[in-house]
């Protein structure tokens, strides 16, 4: 049993909201928890890793995207995924922290690691998608900022529209 299943703190980990011409990309999970469910890459952070080169790299390990340095990453949301056994016993428990970016060239993305299908999607058609609702939640969120709306994380440097 790995230390994320059944673990004895919370496991930190990073997901990443991530725009190409308009699109958000999805990736259905090929392992568990959330086996078969559609989400935004993202993963565990690694010992020594700053939260944003753990998404950075869960980025390119599960859909071959690489980002050029200076692209803009900004910060969504942090919130918890806490997922109880039959007995109300705690299996999994991540602390995860959330980012969104736009990449100017998405067409090649190809589904790696742990996932077991991609697709680039219509933000206003995601209920076609077996998405966590806090999911769902994060990619609005990531869509305001991306927009410059309401709710956006204020930065000096305006982030270009997905």
């Amino acid at each position: 049993m790995s230390a994320r299943h059944y673990p004895a703190r919370p496991v930190v980990a990073v997901g990443i909201v991530t725009w190409w011409q308009g699109r958000v990309l999805l990736i259905q999970r090929g392992r568990e928890p959330r086996l078969g469910e559609w989400s935004i890459p993202g993963g565990a952070q690694k010992l020594g890793e700053t939260l944003h080169q753990a998404a950075l790299r869960e980025l390119h390990e599960e859909t071959g995207l690489t980002v050029p340095d200076g692209t803009a990453l900004h910060l969504v949301d942090a919130l918890d995924s806490i997922i109880r056994d039959s007995r109300g016993r705690i299996e999994y428990h991540y602390t995860l922290v959330d980012y969104t970016l736009c990449i100017a060239d998405g067409a090649s993305a190809v589904a790696g690691g742990d996932v077991a299908a991609l697709q680039w999607a219509d933000p206003d058609a995601l209920e076609a998608f077996s998405l966590w609702a806090e999911t769902r939640r994060i990619i609005a969120a990531a869509r305001r900022i991306m927009a410059g709306g309401e709710g956006a994380f204020q930065s000096s440097k305006r982030p270009p529209r997905p």
